[in-house]
């Protein structure tokens, strides 16, 4: 696929128009299924007839199976065509959807779950690398911002649908109503997505470096689960202990194996990529420990049900919608940095907002800060991952895109963790009430802060054009 240079200020060409919503309709499913399963966790322990502890593994097991999955996008795109990779990604979803509709047991529910997520862990990292290669740096930031639609519409969708869908039609839906979805973009990228010109048949899977990776991400993401839902005993302890040995174990082997390691870990020596990974990473944290707070706030000191604590988070996707296609107008006509740094300095103004809540907060205040965050949150994803690809070479996308999925998956695994964390004990330490959820705030502002830090070293324009990656 060839990159066409552009003017800075041009509109998408009808192929890019093709690709982003080829994408964006394959991977929005993915991203909402797993905040409209978050809420059905009561239910589905009723109607299955488990326990709690068992059924949370239909989370689980989808969130280990997508990390593992992720770290061989760049081997299958290779090997396979970004085409032939999108497209049997997208079947795997769509089978593991209908099978989990019709699961007879937690075992099996669980089990397909996990054929969902193998399908889910390559959609992204793959719709970000097509996009990439098509648009050119020109359009990176625009692109980038067609790329996080699903992520700006779970936090306003995932929740209220998940709680519609319960409240009218039997849990299974919530599996089945990904199906004509996926079917109908299964359709759309056998028509619209280009055909694959980059492939190397001959290219060979790093075993070793998958045997270590793969499991140590799971192993990290795992550990962190354990220590979010106030396990951090023997299972948090060997799970984090493992996948900071495995993954410092593949680390070595790819500065051993350079250009032979599934994943190139020198991409972190160039200066845009490595600032917008350690942005990412910290954003990510912070927005996702956020993230879990609102709606346990909503329930435990407000009293809200499960539909009310969703609704709460719709003004974060509201503003992350009205923000996100002008971040990437911007950084393509500014460059990442001065969109990225507005963003986190609005994020940061609505999170120290939340800070201010007490017992008798009503809603209204808490969902404006929600929306300065989304507001905040849709200038920063398009513009942070845009600067990723802005000085790497063409060939280095696959790898780049990978990269920046894992980050932002044990990012977000560990803000969860963090978060819960921090809320357990100022809650055993001042009781249970508005109090601890304002101590845990004020954790989640500081962790949010310490994204400024890498973001003020992305460099404020990109390099020549023929040396970026697009």
């Amino acid at each position: 696929m060839k990159t066409t240079r552009v003017p800075p200020g041009s509109a998408f060409d009808p192929a890019l128009r093709r690709i982003s919503l080829a994408v964006v309709l394959g991977t929005v499913m993915t991203v909402l299924d797993a905040t409209i399963v978050n809420v059905a966790m009561n239910v589905l322990g009723r109607e299955l007839d488990t326990s709690l502890g068992t059924i949370q593994w239909v989370i689980t097991g989808y969130t280990l199976a997508l990390s593992m999955t992720i770290p061989i996008t760049g081997w299958a795109m290779e090997r396979f065509g970004a085409k032939a990779t999108w497209i049997t990604s997208l079947a795997l979803f769509l089978a593991g959807s209908a099978l989990c509709g019709a699961a007879w047991s937690p075992g099996s529910l669980i089990a397909f779950r996990v054929l969902q997520g193998v399908g889910g862990g390559l959609l992204m990292p793959v719709a970000q690398t097509m996009l990439a290669r098509a648009a050119g740096p020109e359009r990176m930031g625009r692109v980038m911002a067609v790329i996080s639609i699903p992520a700006m519409l779970a936090p306003a969708l995932g929740p209220v649908a998940g709680g519609l869908l319960l409240d009218r039609l039997p849990w299974r839906w919530m599996f089945y109503v990904n199906v004509p979805v996926c079917a109908v973009a299964l359709v759309l990228a056998v028509r619209l997505l280009p055909r694959d010109v980059e492939r190397r048949p001959d290219s060979r899977l790093d075993g070793l470096g998958l045997a270590l990776l793969s499991p140590g991400l799971a192993a990290l993401v795992y550990g962190l689960s354990q220590v979010g839902e106030g396990t951090a005993g023997t299972r948090a302890l060997v799970g984090l202990t493992l996948g900071v040995l495995l993954v410092a174990a593949f680390v070595a082997h790819s500065l051993r194996s350079p250009g032979r390691a599934l994943l190139d870990v020198r991409l972190f020596g160039d200066r845009s990529f490595a600032a917008s990974a350690a942005t990412l990473f910290f954003y990510s944290v912070a927005v996702f420990g956020v993230m879990l707070l609102v709606p346990l706030y909503s329930q435990a000191v407000a009293g809200a049900g499960a539909l009310e604590a969703g609704l709460l988070m719709a003004p974060m996707g509201v503003g992350a919608i009205i923000t996100m296609p002008v971040a990437g107008r911007l950084t393509d006509r500014l460059g990442p940095y001065r969109p990225g740094i507005a963003g986190i300095l609005a994020v940061l103004a609505g999170v120290a907002a939340c800070t201010r809540i007490d017992a008798s907060t009503g809603t209204a205040p808490l969902a404006a800060a929600l929306l300065v965050i989304g507001l905040g949150h849709g200038l920063i994803t398009p513009s942070i991952m845009a600067a990723a690809y802005r000085t790497l070479p063409r060939t280095a996308a696959p790898a780049a895109a990978t990269a920046s999925q894992i980050v932002i998956r044990v990012g977000s695994a560990l803000g969860a963790a963090v978060l819960a964390v921090v809320l357990q004990t100022l809650t055993r330490s001042s009781g249970a009430g508005a109090r601890a959820f304002t101590g845990s705030f004020w954790w989640a502002l500081g962790i949010g802060a310490l994204a400024l830090v890498p973001a003020l070293l992305i460099p404020r324009r990109s390099g020549p054009a023929g040396e970026t990656a697009g």
